[in-house]
């Protein structure tokens, strides 16, 4: 005949069925740390800005917000993983125009994702032009100059970015395109931003590409000159730091959005409160300080307006991204 079973035995198995399930529908965003997935090294300043961002929603959401930082393949790797997640609120990604468009236009068919199918774009949280800039001992002071340079050596002034297939280095192949008469310079690709600035100030590189939310310190200090950047307009805290537009490169023309999604077919409930957490977030004293020290633009798009604007971005980028001749080999 079989043991019987002690009745305290019994107790215990019965609490732990009932404890199973009770956890396991545990509501969002209670049962478990949401991930935010960075697809860039740590140390750049869209990373620090990300995490302060996570603090404070974190704050609002009442459960805490890690920051993974999962960086290569020109942003398309980490973007790639949260594509792939369960669509239960848990995995994020702070969605970025070098993933979103340029990455998955050249990885073309190596890019198994979508970003207007796979994703459910929460909200847009910042924006920021992209700038030239170069060593402050060198004899460079306009796009002109540089031109000038490269056309005289062409391939013998170098430029570093934060990796192939990059909005910078985008923006890079479209400048030297709209130059013509043969400008060439030679593309160093690094894994993040932060080095490269590190490698110009020392003199190892004597050009980079940047947004302006990470290499505005390094213009304030002198470290990096900085020759124009692609908004249409001025940016009122760097008033004078011309636009390519002006200076008659009309077409070059770029803002550095990035914004946070999640995996599609995540409940509409759970988007809802992230958005508005993080449209809270946006207003918190620390972000309105730390976006006024890197001249960084506020998101202000969430929901329906943000996939609307995700998809149109792609739709307008396609064409120019094919047409510049990059490549992520």
């Amino acid at each position: 005949m079989p043991h019987p079973i002690p009745r305290r035995a019994l107790g215990i198995a019965a609490c732990a069925g009932l404890a199973g399930p009770a956890l396991a529908q545990a509501p969002w965003p209670q049962a478990q740390p949401i991930r935010l997935v960075v697809p860039f090294a740590p140390g750049g300043t869209t990373d620090i800005i990300a995490r302060i961002l996570a603090g404070e929603m974190s704050r609002r959401l009442g459960q805490s917000m890690v920051v993974e930082n999962r960086p290569g393949a020109g942003a398309t790797l980490g973007t790639g993983q949260v594509a792939r997640a369960a669509p239960d609120g848990y995995t994020l990604v702070l969605s970025v125009i070098s993933a979103m468009v340029v990455g998955k236009v050249l990885g073309g068919d190596r890019i198994p994702w979508d970003p207007d199918r796979d994703f459910a774009h929460v909200a847009t949280v910042m924006s920021t032009p992209y700038l030239i800039l170069v060593r402050p001992d060198l004899p460079l002071r306009t796009p002109a100059d540089l031109v000038a340079e490269a056309q005289r050596r062409p391939d013998a002034l170098s430029y570093g970015t934060s990796g192939i297939g990059s909005m910078p280095h985008l923006v890079m192949l479209r400048f030297l395109a709209a130059a013509g008469g043969g400008a060439a310079m030679t593309h160093v690709p690094y894994r993040g931003a932060a080095q490269i600035a590190t490698d110009v100030a020392a003199g190892v590189l004597p050009a980079m590409v940047d947004s302006l939310t990470a290499a505005s310190a390094n213009i304030r200090s002198g470290a990096l000159r900085p020759l124009a950047h692609t908004w249409p307009e001025r940016v009122p805290a760097f008033p004078d730091i011309p636009t390519f537009r002006e200076l008659g490169f009309r077409d070059l023309v770029v803002d550095g959005w990035s914004g946070i999604a999640a995996p599609a077919r995540t409940p509409r409930p759970i988007l809802e409160r992230l958005a508005a957490a993080a449209r809270e977030a946006l207003e918190a004293p620390e972000v309105v300080r730390r976006y006024a020290e890197t001249a960084t633009a506020p998101g202000r798009l969430v929901l329906d307006d943000a996939q609307r604007f995700v998809r149109e971005e792609v739709a307008v980028w396609t064409p120019i991204v094919r047409a510049s001749g990059a490549t992520m080999d």
